[in-house]
Order: C-alpha cells, then sequence, then structure tokens
C-alpha cells in the first residue's frame, strides 16, 4: 500500500527568519478538503494544526479504529470513544504519546475481556509501531 499526499507553501523567506508566514496546506487524494498547517515553533500560528499534532492524531486514530474493529469483530457493543491523548516533545522529537481513550460499552462484558482488546489493537496499530518513541495506553472503561 502506498499514501501520497501534496503539501505546499507560498511566500518569501527573504526578510529572514522572524518574518515568514509558516501557514501551509497538506491534502491527500481522493479527499476533496485541504488543511491548515503552521509550525510547533513560537513562530507558529496557535489557530492551525502543526504536524507533531498530526502525528497525534494519527496515533489516536489508529488505535481507535483498530479497537473498534477487534471489538465488532468480538460483538462487542462499543457505543462511544473518545481520547483524550497527549505528546511530549521536550527537545527536538517526539518523545511519548500517551492514548487515554474513554471506551462506553453496552451490555455484559467483562473489564478484562475490553482492555484485551485494547491492548491487541495497540499491538496492530501501524503509527505505533511506526514511532521510535514509546506510546502507551490508558484506557478507561463506562459501561451502559
Amino acid at each position: 500500500m502506498r499514501f501520497s499526499a501534496r503539501t505546499s507553501w507560498t511566500g518569501s523567506t527573504g526578510a529572514g527568519w522572524e518574518n515568514y508566514d509558516r501557514a501551509h496546506t497538506a491534502s491527500a487524494e481522493p479527499a476533496k478538503q485541504a488543511i491548515m498547517l503552521t509550525t510547533a515553533e513560537e513562530r507558529g500560528d496557535p489557530q492551525h494544526l502543526n504536524p507533531e499534532l498530526l502525528v497525534l492524531m494519527a496515533a489516536s486514530s489508529c488505535q481507535m479504529l483498530w479497537f473498534l474493529h477487534l471489538a465488532a469483530k468480538a460483538r462487542i457493543d462499543v457505543t462511544g470513544y473518545a481520547d483524550d491523548c497527549e505528546a511530549d516533545m521536550p527537545d527536538d522529537r517526539l518523545a511519548r504519546v500517551v492514548l487515554r481513550p474513554q471506551i462506553t460499552i453496552a451490555g455484559e462484558f467483562s473489564n478484562e475481556r475490553v482492555l484485551h482488546l485494547c491492548e491487541l489493537a495497540h499491538k496492530e496499530c501501524n503509527i505505533a509501531k511506526s514511532l521510535s518513541c514509546p506510546v502507551v495506553l490508558e484506557p478507561r472503561l463506562d459501561h451502559i
């Protein structure tokens, strides 16, 4: 499988590091929307996403999609999934990613079974497997 995307920027760096606009766009066919990005450094616009946030979002999304896949195959009724995830980058690289999914389950299923599926999903997540930093999983469960 191959993924293709396009990033683009226009502007001028002629006035130096302090003065150029970091905003740029990213898109991937066949999706029709483009997203506006910036940099994580102090010259970035906090109104736009940055590449580091996209990595964090990708890790969270991949974990969720694998978990939902496994839960559906196991006939576990997941009715909600929200991840308040974080990434630490104290220097020039991501040092740690923490995924904290809040998972809502309908019906009578043991916590152990659901948590086991979380771990299996974590082992299958292509993004987590690709990162050089630790990806920590801290799931919380609600039963309705």
